[in-house]
């Protein structure tokens, strides 16, 4: 009796188990395809005014901006150095010009996770941890550019290195890769716009904007149930050795944002992937942060692996952008007093924000959209 009592909540448990893994499993599903269905709507009303702007640039700060700006709209840094690396292949922009633009575009993927973020504002302490844990990426990016940019106006060390690596690589059969998480999240995101544009014939800007409100809240309803039952899948436990083996191997960390973004082909799936864990204190801010530098790397491998295509021009603005994470990393990671500013400073902006939400909104749309839109404004006129 005693037997037959322990094996039926034996399997009663591995039931409840197995509903649980189903669920997660469908939930990280929901999760991605509202990720997909959001870039695709910002894509649907931002890629042309994206490829107007890039094309029409000549000065270093205002090419910085346009870089930021024109990846904020179309949420993608993979499809903005695409959009650079055919303009530089086709001759309307030179590799000089494309730099600051690929620096601003690394900055500008970033938009999608801190809109994340914003999935637990309800959840004061939840938020103010996933908060950070999505602008430690901006912080550590900003930083970055903030080294990089001058360094790079005064020497050309970027343009000079990625020129003779483009030399030494040039040749290679360009290869193609195929995201596995795109292949299964895509389809209907296309089913869904066709659907909008031809099947009830509504125009492209109307599309887009029924095709956002659905994402966010898709979204946003995906992330608070996930991070529910992410708190009762991993047992604490596990979350402790998990945080540990993270943040006392950064290199592991790095290495698994090299892997999770080449599978997936965008750097902002992983690090919104992140960002519930850290919302519900799976991980901690400093066992994340390796694997969103790790993530920036990643978001290079499979633009460059395309460029490999013979020209010259086109492999040049691939390797800077490898370079440019590359040395960001070796410059900032490796020193704790540097490294712990971004983690200090995605901190400060979390509380801050955490005690007044409309700070969410003043950065989100300041950093992406007000700052770039302006510099490229005030250029136009000017």
């Amino acid at each position: 009796m005693i037997n037959q009592i322990a094996q039926d909540n034996q399997t009663e448990f591995r039931g409840a188990a197995l509903l649980r893994v189903i669920a997660l499993i469908s939930l990280l599903y929901f999760f991605l395809l509202a990720i997909a269905m959001m870039g695709g709507a910002f894509k649907t009303f931002g890629k042309g005014f994206a490829e107007l702007l890039i094309a029409s640039t000549t000065n270093p700060v205002i090419g910085l901006m346009i870089g930021l700006l024109a990846t904020s709209l179309i949420q993608s840094s993979s499809g903005t150095t695409s959009i650079v690396v055919g303009l530089v292949a086709a001759g309307a922009l030179d590799v000089t010009n494309a730099i600051p633009i690929i620096m601003g575009a690394n900055m500008g993927t970033t938009v999608t996770n801190t809109v994340v973020a914003l999935g637990s504002m309800n959840r004061k302490s939840e938020f103010r941890r996933a908060f950070a844990g999505a602008t430690v990426h901006d912080f550590f990016n900003l930083m970055t550019i903030g080294i990089l940019f001058p360094l790079e106006m005064a020497t050309g060390y970027l343009q000079k290195s990625a020129t003779w690596l483009s030399s030494v690589f040039i040749g290679s059969e360009g290869i193609e890769f195929h995201s596995p998480v795109k292949a299964i999240v895509k389809p209907p995101v296309k089913m869904f716009k066709h659907w909008l544009t031809d099947g009830i014939e509504l125009n492209t800007t109307i599309s887009g904007a029924i095709m956002l409100v659905v994402a966010l809240i898709l979204l946003f309803g995906a992330l608070a149930l996930l991070t529910k039952l992410m708190r009762r899948v991993v047992v604490s436990r596990a979350e402790g050795a998990f945080s540990r083996n993270l943040k006392n191997n950064s290199l592991m960390g790095m290495l698994l944002g090299v892997i999770v973004t080449v599978l997936v082909q965008s750097s902002s799936i992983t690090t919104s992937l992140l960002v519930p864990l850290i919302g519900s204190g799976i991980l901690t801010l400093e066992a994340v942060f390796p694997v969103t530098l790790g993530a920036n790397i990643g978001t290079t491998v499979t633009a460059l692996l395309a460029a490999m295509t013979g020209n010259v021009a086109a492999v040049t603005v691939a390797f800077v952008h490898l370079l440019f994470n590359i040395s960001g990393i070796l410059l900032i990671y490796p020193f704790k007093p540097i490294r712990r500013i971004p983690i200090r400073l995605a901190r400060l902006l979390a509380l801050r924000t955490s005690e007044d939400k409309r700070w969410a909104a003043y950065y989100l749309l300041g950093i992406f959209f007000i700052m770039p839109l302006s510099f490229v404004m005030i250029s136009k006129m000017f």
